[in-house]
């Protein structure tokens, strides 16, 4: 690693805010013999151009000897970031690759096909004449043999131990606050209906909470699996019914094999946990607790040196013992915030608690507290955090009954991206009802001026691997995880010096967080906290809160309702529904496909 190169590689023609001074204090922090530098640095901060100067880094080829690492990876969780950087021209030397399933075919009556289900993976021994032009595989030899390949995380932990992307000398981790809870969602075991082929040809055992014999089960089942995809094997041609069949056994199996070995390894740190709500013949999770050893093969044997960058690594060794690091030997380099505290106000307009005894109680007085707002705000674009779908749902139910349907709109798990698009693009002062946007969007400026944090957003406690911390005592990484969700959530509606947004707390629970995890706030979201007031607010009037809406009216299905049920919500303290937020990971320029639905948290598995 060049570290002289630093400043020379930043992509951007000025520095601003506190770049400069972060880029020293990272070139100091590696320069003190730490492999790993975290840089907890703040909402508009810059950090993917930061990421680029730590990446422009790294040892070149012709640098170094055969076999030893060159060039960088940049990696995030978040696909809707891998998107903004493939939009972004001063990060355009980043060489992008994605899964399969994001590319279409080529060949004449394929061109809708995704690659994943072409020809050269339905039949057996297929030449394609024409794979130097395939849009995947085009993709991915410019990114093995270019100096940065940018990808998802999920793609990137897929890759371990492939030929095409091997270790490389510099790994940048954007987004990495969730890391070893992305880690753990990777690593689950899932046996349902739509993970497992064969479901209906097997007697699944009660698993629920006996590690023992899930582990006896996933053996058996991994044989069973295995047998199924060699008879598959043996046919010359398949359809692309049948490839994915193939596919998702050999997944199966590959998830299966790593449970098992690592649940039977002795010295492993792992520790897992089964939950089968239903008992004999329901579908199953196997889950892994501090998967260290899955971030080891994954992440950590991947690079010489790591910069790992988010604004919400709040406790750096809770952080590092949760990832599988030696606090001792990993760099924390915190980059101060440049915008005006007075341009990111918090407000107090609590109206009781969100907890699940209490909802019902609460959300009317919340939707009537949301048209106050609307009044408050009648030409600005405002954003509610639901935190589930069923509060998004009752919310609008309320909002409709009070007159100001009109100014609402809502997503489903179906359609989440593309409502937001709408919204987005128009240019009525709409009020977007979300779920799980707390991370990884961008609402300067006009985009939003306004949004009320509805839920504490507290973990799910009926989740096995939150159980069994509580059962613990580590309540502090609870209170944590929620207080990071919060500062991210805050960080949407102000995104530079210039830019101002208004953050309205509604649930009561949120002020005993704040006062629960003071101690791993950082000191420029303490001084929000602390700035914090009660607003005065309109007496209500739905004609008030409708009276920028100059667009006309809508139909009501182009407001779309927020889906059936609410994920899953959970109980006690922690009632969120514990999922994560859907989205897509195709995103097309011309030759990729458009975006499909699906989980934002994966990106397609299969990349060989």
């Amino acid at each position: 690693m060049d570290l002289d190169r630093i400043f020379e590689a930043f992509p951007a023609p000025s520095y601003r805010g506190n770049q400069e001074q972060a880029l020293r204090d990272i070139r100091a922090a590696f320069e003190s013999g730490n492999d790993v530098v975290l840089v907890r640095a703040p909402t508009g901060s810059g950090k993917s151009l930061l990421a680029r100067a730590i990446a422009g880094c790294a040892d070149k080829v012709d640098e170094v000897a055969p076999s030893e690492a060159a060039g960088a990876y940049y990696t995030t969780p978040q696909v809707s970031q891998l998107d903004d950087v493939e939009g972004d021209a001063l990060l355009d030397d980043l060489s992008i690759i994605r899964g399969k399933s994001n590319y279409d075919c080529i060949l004449p009556g394929e061109t809708e096909t995704p690659v994943d289900r072409a020809p050269c993976v339905r039949e057996s021994g297929y030449d394609c004449s024409i794979q130097h032009r395939c849009p995947y595989f085009s993709d991915r030899a410019i990114a093995s043999n270019r100096s940065i390949a940018a990808m998802t995380l999920a793609y990137f932990m897929q890759t371990a131990g492939s030929e095409v992307f091997r270790k490389r000398d510099v790994v940048v981790i954007d987004e990495a606050h969730g890391l070893a809870e992305w880690a753990e969602m990777y690593a689950t075991v899932e046996l349902s209906p739509e993970t497992v082929p064969m479901w209906d040809d097997l007697k699944i055992p009660d698993l629920d909470g006996d590690v023992e014999r899930a582990a006896r089960f996933a053996d058996s089942l991994r044989g069973t699996a295995t047998r199924r995809k060699d008879d598959l094997l043996v046919e010359k041609e398949l359809t692309p019914e049948q490839a994915a069949e193939r596919d998702r056994l050999q997944e199966l199996i590959s998830e299966l094999g790593w449970f098992v070995d690592d649940y039977r390894d002795r010295e492993s740190a792992t520790e897992w946990v089964v939950d089968q709500a239903d008992g004999e013949g329901s579908p199953a999770n196997v889950k892994p607790m501090n998967p260290e050893r899955y971030l080891s093969h994954t992440v950590w044997e991947r690079g010489n040196k790591f910069a790992l960058l988010s604004a919400t690594m709040l406790d750096k060794d809770a952080f590092c013992r949760g990832v599988g690091l030696d606090p001792s030997r990993v760099a924390l380099v915190d980059v101060g915030h440049t915008f005006p505290v007075e341009n990111r106000p918090l407000y107090d307009v609590t109206q009781g608690k969100m907890t699940y005894e209490h909802r019902d109680e609460t959300i009317p007085k919340v939707a009537r507290l949301i048209v106050q707002l609307m009044q408050r705000h009648p030409d600005e674009k405002g954003l509610v955090h639901c935190h589930s779908y069923a509060i998004q749902e009752q919310l609008r139910e309320h909002l409709r009954d009070l007159g100001v349907g009109e100014r609402v709109r809502a997503h489903g798990k179906a359609d989440r991206d593309a409502e937001l698009d709408v919204w987005k693009a128009r240019s009525d002062p709409e009020l977007f009802l979300s779920v799980k946007m707390e991370e990884a969007l961008d609402l300067e400026g006009d985009l939003c001026r306004w949004q009320v944090l509805c839920k504490a957003p507290y973990l799910n406690t009926g989740d096995s691997r939150v159980a069994h911390r509580l059962e613990q005592g580590q309540w502090a990484w609870y209170y944590r995880a929620a207080l990071r969700t919060v500062i991210q959530a805050c960080g949407r509606v102000v995104r530079s010096p210039e830019d101002v947004g208004h953050t309205y707390v509604a649930d009561a629970s949120l002020l005993d967080l704040f006062e629960r995890a003071r101690t791993d706030m950082p000191d420029w979201f303490a001084a929000q906290v602390d700035r914090m007031s009660t607003p005065s607010l309109p007496d209500l009037s739905a004609r008030e809160a409708l009276a920028g809406m100059g667009g006309g009216r809508r139909s009501s299905s182009s407001t779309t309702t927020g889906g059936s049920g609410d994920g899953g919500d959970g109980n006690g303290g922690g009632d969120g529904d514990g999922t994560g937020g859907d989205g897509s990971d195709g995103y097309s320029r011309g030759r990729r496909r458009s975006r499909k639905q699906g989980s934002e948290m994966a990106d397609v598995w299969n990349h060989d």
